[in-house]
C-alpha cells in the first residue's frame, strides 16, 4: 500500500531558510551560502521521508520565495520593468520580482486560496514572450536522485497558473488569461521531456483551482490542456492534485476524464462531499490519492477513523490503486513537534506537526497493507480519548453562556447616526479627525525590555516603568503632532493575536511552531485547544495609564474575535463559529471593563475578517453571518457615547462591503493606499455608508515619506465620494515595523494635510 506527501514546509525546523535569506538580502552572506543552506534543507527533508517509508516523495516543493513565482520564472514571464536579459533566471531577477529593488516595485502579493500563505501574482498579457528560463524542477529532481531518492517532481498546473494570474498594467481588464494556454504549454512539454530524460516515472500537477466555482469555459481549458500534453506525458504516471475544498460535481467529471492522467488527489478533510462523488463514479484502473491527513492543522489524526475511510475507498478503487496522502501540502502547518520542549505533555500528545504527519501517512499505509503498528495506533487512540475527556478542554460556564447567545443578533439599540451625534457631543472632534491605527515603532531597546521581562531578568516594577516611559513618549509625540484621537503605541505587545491568547484560557503556545506567510516572513499561530474565557482584564491597566497622561481621547486597542480565530490553529472538535462566539464573549468582557475605566473610544481590529471567507460562493453567506455577528457581540453592551472603531487591512472589500456595514461599528479604518484605492470605487458605485470611515492615506509598508500635498490630494479623492462629516484621516496600518525617522515626518505631513483641507472647507462654506 503506497504513501504520498503533497508538499513540505521549506523554512526548516528552526527557520534556517528565513535567516539565510535575510542574511543574503542584507549582503552579509553570499549566494553560495544561501544555496548551501537550501540544499541541506532539501536533502534532510527527502531523507526524512525516505526513512519514514514514504513511496511518493515530492521534489520542487522547496522554494526560495514562492512556488507560483518559481513557475513564473520557469515560463520566463518576467515583467519588462525588471530589465531581464532573457537567460536562466538568477537570484537578482527572482528576488526583484518578489521584493522590488531600488528602482522598481515588487509584483503584487495575494492570499493563496483561503490560507494565510501569500503568493506572487503573475502579470500577463498578449505581448508576453514565454521561454523556458528556470530549470529548477529538473535540477532538484536530479539532486534528489543523486542522493538515492527517486522523487515525484511537482509543478503548478498550467490552467491553475493562468487562473491565478492577473492582466498586467496597461492590459485590458477583460483580457482572457486562458487565451495564453497555447503559449505556455510548449514550455511545460519541455520541462516534462527533461524530467522524463532524467528518469522521473511520476509527475504531479497541482490544479487547486478545480475546487473553485468554475464556468464551462474554464473547465474546458483543463480538458484542452491535458489533451495537448498527452503525447509528452506518455510513459509517465501523472497525478493531478486538488486541495482546500470539495471538488464540485462538474469539475470532478472534467478531472476524472482528463487524457494522459494516471491518478487524482483529493482533500478528504475539507472536502468530505468529494467522498460521495468517488463512491458514485471513480474511473476504473486509476489511482486515488486520498488526502486523509490534515495538512492545515496541528491535531493528531484520528487514525482509526481514517483507516475506516480508507478501507471503504479500497473496495471502490482496488487495493493496488489506493494511495494514502495528506489533504494538501504540509506547508501550512508547523514543522516538527520534537522542537517543542516547553509544551505541556498532555496537550503535546494531541498534536502532530509536518514531521509527525509524515509518520501518520506511513502508519495508515502500512495498516492498510496488513502491517499495522499496534503500538503506534494504540498511543494515538489514547491521545484521542484523553483529548475528548480532558477537563481542560470543556468549561461548562462558557458552553452555557455560548448557548444563550442563540436568540439575539446583538445589535446596539440606537442607529449609527444618532450614536455619532452623541459621541461628537462628548468627544468634540474637528472635521476630518486624525488618528493612527494602534502600534508605534518597536525599537531594539523595547524588544530587549520585553524579552528580559519574559526571561525573569528584570523585575515587574522595572518592566512597568520602562513601558510607562515608552507610552509617555508616544503620547507626547502625538500631542506635539496635534493628532486628535491618540493611541498608547502598544509597547507591551509582541503580536496582536498572541498578546491576547496568552491572557485567555483555552490557548497554548509553541516555541518553534512557525508557518511561512510569505517570502522569509513566518507566523507562529497560537493553538486553541479548549473553551475560551477571560480570567481577568487584559488591557485596562495600560489603557487607563495612557488616558491619564492626556486630555485627548485615548483609544483602547483590542484584537477582534474573528481575527484571533483566523490567525490561530483552531480546535477541530466543534464548529469554528462556536469557538468564535466564545472568543467574542471574552472580548465583550474586556470592552465593558475599558468603558468602565473611562475609555470612550475602543478599537476592535478585524484585520483578518475576509481571510476566513470560504472558497465557494454557496458557503460565504453563512460564514459572513456568524463572523459579523461575533464582532457585534463584543460591543453590543456599550453606551451610545462610547465610540467603537474597527480596522481592516489587505483585502478586497468590494464584494463584502454589505457585511462590513452590517458590523455596525461607529468608525472603520481600512487599508486603502496599496490597493490602488479599489476601495473607493465601492462608494463611487453608490453604496451608502453612514458610519465614520478612514481609508488609509499613506502606505506604512514602504519607508517612503509622502508629502502633505500628496496626502491632501488623496483626501480630496475620498471627499469626492464620501461625506465630509464621516471622513477620518489616518495611515493604512499600524506603525510597528517602521522607524521613528520615517513615522514623525509622515504623521506631520498627514496632520498638515488634514488642517489644510479643514481651512479650505471652512472658507468654501
Amino acid at each position: 500500500m503506497a504513501s504520498h506527501i503533497v508538499g513540505y514546509p521549506r523554512m526548516g525546523p528552526k527557520r534556517e531558510l528565513k535567516f539565510a535569506l535575510e542574511s543574503f538580502w542584507d549582503k552579509k552572506s553570499s549566494a553560495e551560502d544561501l544555496q548551501k543552506v537550501a540544499a541541506d534543507l532539501r536533502s534532510s527533508i527527502w531523507k526524512q521521508m525516505a526513512d519514514a517509508g514514504i513511496k511518493y516523495i515530492p521534489s520542487n516543493t522547496f522554494s526560495y520565495y514562492d512556488q507560483v513565482l518559481d513557475t513564473t520564472a520557469m515560463l520566463g514571464a518576467v515583467p519588462p520593468r525588471y530589465g531581464w536579459s532573457g537567460d536562466e533566471i538568477g537570484f537578482d531577477t527572482y528576488f526583484s520580482m518578489a521584493r522590488g529593488n531600488a528602482s522598481v516595485p515588487a509584483m503584487e502579493m495575494t492570499k493563496w486560496f483561503d490560507t494565510n500563505y501569500h503568493y506572487i501574482v503573475p502579470e500577463l498579457g498578449p505581448s508576453v514572450k514565454f521561454s523556458y528560463a528556470s530549470h529548477k524542477a529538473v535540477t532538484e529532481y536530479k539532486e534528489a536522485k543523486a542522493l538515492g531518492v527517486d522523487t515525484v517532481p511537482v509543478l503548478v498546473g498550467p490552467v491553475s497558473y493562468l487562473l491565478l494570474s492577473k492582466p498586467a498594467k496597461g492590459v485590458e481588464k477583460s483580457f482572457s488569461l486562458l487565451s495564453l494556454l497555447g503559449s505556455i504549454l510548449p514550455i511545460y512539454k519541455e520541462v516534462v521531456s527533461e524530467l522524463k530524460a532524467a528518469g522521473a516515472s511520476w509527475i504531479q500537477f497541482d490544479e487547486p483551482t478545480l475546487v473553485m466555482d468554475l464556468d464551462s469555459h474554464q473547465l474546458q481549458a483543463f480538458t484542452h490542456a491535458y489533451s495537448e500534453l498527452e503525447s509528452s506525458l506518455s510513459g509517465l504516471n501523472v497525478v493531478i492534485e486538488t486541495y482546500f475544498a470539495d471538488v464540485p460535481a462538474g469539475a470532478f467529471k472534467t478531472l476524472t476524464t482528463l487524457k494522459g492522467v494516471t491518478g487524482f488527489g483529493f482533500d478528504l478533510v475539507r472536502g468530505s462531499k468529494t467522498l460521495d462523488l468517488i463512491k458514485g463514479k471513480f474511473p476504473s484502473g486509476k489511482y486515488l490519492f486520498a488526502g486523509v491527513v490534515d495538512g492545515r492543522n496541528i491535531w493528531a489524526n484520528d487514525l482509526t477513523a481514517s483507516l475506516g475511510t480508507l478501507q471503504a475507498l479500497e473496495t471502490i478503487v482496488g487495493k493496488d490503486k489506493l494511495v494514502v496522502s495528506t489533504s494538501c501540502s504540509l506547508l501550512h502547518t508547523a514543522v516538527d513537534l520534537v522542537n517543542e520542549t516547553k509544551l505541556d505533555s498532555e496537550i503535546k500528545s494531541w498534536l502532530a506537526f509536518a514531521a509527525q504527519k509524515v509518520l501518520e501517512v506511513n502508519a495508515l499505509a502500512k495498516a492498510l497493507a496488513g502491517h499495522k503498528d499496534e503500538a503506534f495506533f494504540s498511543a494515538n487512540a489514547a491521545a484521542q480519548a484523553s483529548r475528548k475527556s480532558s477537563p481542560r478542554v470543556t468549561n461548562e460556564a462558557v458552553q452555557k453562556a455560548a448557548a444563550a447567545l442563540k436568540g439575539s443578533d446583538h445589535r446596539r439599540t440606537t442607529n449609527v447616526t444618532a450614536r455619532l451625534d452623541a459621541q461628537q457631543k462628548k468627544l468634540n472632534l474637528p472635521i476630518l479627525p486624525t488618528t493612527t491605527i494602534g502600534s508605534f515603532p518597536q525599537t531594539v531597546e523595547l524588544r530587549r525590555v520585553r524579552r528580559e521581562y519574559k526571561a525573569n531578568k528584570i523585575s515587574e516594577e522595572d518592566y512597568v516603568k520602562a513601558i510607562k516611559e515608552e507610552i509617555s513618549k508616544v503620547v507626547k509625540l502625538q500631542e506635539e503632532l496635534d493628532i486628535d484621537v491618540l493611541v498608547h503605541g502598544e509597547p507591551e505587545r509582541n503580536d496582536m493575536v498572541e498578546y491576547f491568547g496568552e491572557q485567555l484560557s483555552g490557548f497554548a503556545f509553541t516555541v518553534n511552531g512557525w508557518v511561512q506567510s510569505y517570502g522569509s516572513r513566518c507566523v507562529k499561530p497560537p493553538i486553541i485547544y479548549g473553551d475560551v474565557s477571560r480570567p481577568k482584564a487584559m488591557t485596562v491597566f495600560w489603557s487607563s495609564m495612557a488616558q491619564s497622561m492626556t486630555a485627548r481621547p485615548m483609544k483602547g486597542m483590542l484584537t477582534g474575535p474573528v481575527t484571533i480565530l483566523n490567525w490561530s490553529f483552531v480546535r477541530n472538535d466543534q464548529p469554528r463559529f462556536e469557538t468564535c462566539y466564545q472568543i467574542a464573549m471574552a472580548i465583550k468582557d474586556e470592552v465593558e471593563d475599558l468603558e468602565k475605566a473611562g475609555i470612550n473610544v475602543i478599537q476592535i481590529d478585524e484585520a483578518a475578517l475576509r481571510e476566513g471567507l470560504p472558497l465557494r460562493k454557496s458557503e460565504q453567506a453563512f460564514y459572513l453571518d456568524w463572523a459579523v455577528h461575533s464582532f457585534r457581540i463584543t460591543n453590543c453592551g456599550v453606551q451610545d457615547t462610547t465610540q467603537i472603531h474597527t480596522h481592516m487591512c489587505y483585502s478586497h472589500f468590494n464584494d463584502i462591503i454589505h457585511s462590513i456595514i452590517d458590523m455596525d461599528a461607529d468608525v472603520i479604518t481600512i487599508e486603502n493606499s496599496r490597493s490602488d484605492e479599489k476601495l473607493l470605487s465601492v462608494f463611487r458605485e453608490g453604496v451608502k455608508y453612514g458610519a465614520g470611515i478612514g481609508p488609509g492615506v499613506y502606505d506604512i509598508h514602504s519607508p517612503r515619506i509622502p508629502s502633505a500635498e500628496e496626502i491632501a490630494d488623496r483626501i480630496n479623492k475620498m471627499l469626492a465620494v464620501l461625506e465630509t462629516n464621516i471622513l477620518w484621516v489616518n495611515p493604512d496600518c499600524g506603525l510597528k515595523t517602521r522607524k521613528y525617522t520615517e513615522v514623525k515626518p509622515a504623521l506631520q505631513n498627514m496632520v498638515a494635510a488634514a488642517k489644510l483641507l479643514r481651512t479650505q472647507l471652512a472658507s468654501a462654506k
